[in-house]
């Protein structure tokens, strides 16, 4: 009886690691962005979807209650620019940018512009 031949993958190589692209971009962003970054990005992200999604409804099913649709895209588009200037002020990388600027100071500018962004969008709603 002939022996079983093994079934593992080749190992891949150095070439064929690497190839792509968008491979080596994930690797290298997973690599080197800390956790407090990898979370808003989460965030950002999250916030681009709810607005696609919210656009997509809009312009496939219905707009009916068109203050609703306003306000809720003004939602994701407003709380988006605040979560990525929250973005830029935390970054290590930009320390040289934001010298008197803590990421306590910038939470808390991001917190309050949350809070009013979101009263003028309640307020819109009517």
């Amino acid at each position: 009886m002939p022996a079983a031949k093994s079934t593992q993958p080749a190992k891949p190589t150095a070439t064929n690691a690497h190839s792509s692209p968008l491979l080596s971009l994930w690797n290298a962003y997973y690599d080197t962005t800390s956790t407090r970054l990898k979370t808003i990005d989460a965030f950002l992200v999250f916030l681009m979807l709810s607005g696609i999604i919210q656009f997509l409804y809009c312009i496939l099913v219905s707009n009916f209650p068109f203050n609703a649709f306003l306000a809720g895209f003004a939602s994701c588009v407003g709380q988006f620019v605040l979560a990525a200037s929250l973005r830029s002020q935390v970054n290590p990388a930009n320390r040289s940018e934001f010298k008197d600027v803590s990421p306590e100071r910038a939470f808390a500018d991001f917190a309050l512009g949350s809070i009013v962004l979101h009263f003028f969008v309640y307020n819109f709603l009517g």
